[in-house]
């Protein structure tokens, strides 16, 4: 028996896995990552009634204290509307003190694996709800009776079983859930009570369990998938389809998308590879492209090879700045390739230091404008740590409002809110 039991099991759990298989293919939204939780646990306990297969002067009500019924279950759901449980129950039948049977008191033990069907998100309910649910769940499973007043030994059996159950979302994290299920066996051959062999047929015996219980809800999402509905699963793919949008993007201009570019703030106009870095085949912190430039520029070379003299000059005399929106400390996205210009040309020079000097428009009062060019620079002074440049090698300088333009001019104004640098 126990080996037909094992072997008709095995063989249902194959069918059901492979079906399931079949349904994450088919369902599942747009990719192996959908952004909610799968798991959960749960724990009910409740009532319990053997609705057949009960000997002669032997039976139990409904409502009886002494005949209990407690279930755990873990679950797994492919997608919001499909999902498999294993779950364990435990029932207990005994007579109650006043109901006239005569006494019994025998134990019931099962384990199930089963499909569930979230009816709740087949039928849309969260276009009227997101607080109430319902599952169905229904599979095949192994039990097992024994009696503590009649038959020894133990009386093993097939079931089968369907439910029912209704959720109340209490959180993120916690459901409370209200089951009705029902559980038909198959080759069983004593009744519940222990005393008396059940009658043969298809289906040797039932019982009914109401339950009430708690299920939690595991992972690192915020919503679990019994929660989760078209207009979440449609938010999610605008999600994914502002992120293509964006990432085709090219912020700096290099001809790489930012997507797949990997030095984001290279220099405009300078000559980058395909991963968007730019092209520096010496490994001296300057692009060829802009070395070569200087070269021709400033004609100060040693050996052929631009002197880092040069680099330095030009940072000094104000070619490398990096500038802001109006009242803002956050550098422009376009501009950050001066910061990386500094950050370059220190780490290989790791003797020299450089002054991060702050500048603001003449918009508001000077000593608010002071303030300003002062976070200015300690806003360009932390990238440029983060970067790896040691803090001690960066001193910044407030230098206020920045006088020699024309206040009247919204693009003289936007030249002047920057900061600029010193190497020394």
């Amino acid at each position: 028996m126990k080996k037909k039991l094992a072997s008709l099991t095995f063989l249902f759990l194959s069918f059901f896995a492979n079906a399931q298989n079949e349904t994450v293919t088919s369902t599942e939204p747009y990719d192996n990552k959908p952004s909610y939780n799968k798991w959960s646990i749960e724990l009910n306990g409740g009532l319990t009634k053997p609705a057949r297969a009960l000997t002669p002067g032997y039976y139990t009500e409904f409502f009886n204290l002494n005949s209990f019924h407690a279930d755990l279950g873990v679950r797994y759901m492919f997608n919001p509307k499909f999902g498999l449980k294993l779950d364990f129950g435990y029932d207990q039948f005994q007579n109650s003190d006043n109901n006239g049977s005569l006494d019994f008191k025998s134990r019931y033990i099962r384990t199930d694996l089963q499909g569930v069907i979230n009816l709740g998100r087949a039928l849309n309910f969260e276009t009227w709800t997101n607080t109430f649910g319902l599952l169905v769940h229904g599979g095949l499973g192994a039990s097992q009776l024994a009696s503590k007043t009649g038959f020894d030994g133990e009386d093993y059996m097939i079931n089968g079983i369907l439910g029912l159950t209704a959720q109340v979302r209490l959180s993120d994290r916690v459901a409370l859930t209200g089951d009705l299920t029902g559980i038909v066996h198959a080759q069983q051959n004593w009744n519940f009570d222990g005393m008396g062999s059940a009658p043969t047929g298809v289906f040797d015996g039932g019982l009914v369990n109401a339950s009430l219980g708690l299920t939690f809800y595991l992972g690192k999402n915020q919503k679990h998938a019994d929660w989760v509905g078209e207009e979440d699963r449609y938010d999610d793919l605008e999600k994914r389809v502002a992120l293509l949008e964006t990432g085709v993007l090219d912020t700096d201009k290099d001809g790489v998308a930012d997507l797949y570019d990997l030095e984001p703030n290279s220099i405009a106009g300078v000559a980058v590879n395909t991963k968007g870095q730019s092209i520096d085949n010496n490994q001296n912190g300057v692009p060829d492209e802009l070395e070569s430039y200087l070269e021709k520029t400033y004609g100060q070379k040693s050996g052929g090879v631009q002197t880092n003299s040069t680099v330095e000059q030009l940072i000094n005399d104000g070619y490398v700045n990096v500038y802001f929106d109006f009242n803002s400390t956050k550098p422009t996205t376009a501009s950050l390739s001066g910061i990386d210009f500094l950050v370059k040309y220190l780490k290989n020079n790791p003797n020299k230091t450089a002054d991060v000097v702050g500048y603001a428009d003449e918009i508001g009062s000077s000593s608010y404008n002071v303030e300003l060019s002062r976070k200015r620079a300690e806003a360009v002074k932390q990238i440029a740590i983060n970067a790896g440049i040691d803090a001690s090698r960066l001193n910044v300088i407030a230098n206020g409002e920045d006088t020699s333009v024309n206040k009247k001019s919204k693009e003289a104004r936007q030249i002047v809110r920057r900061v600029s640098f010193q190497v020394k």
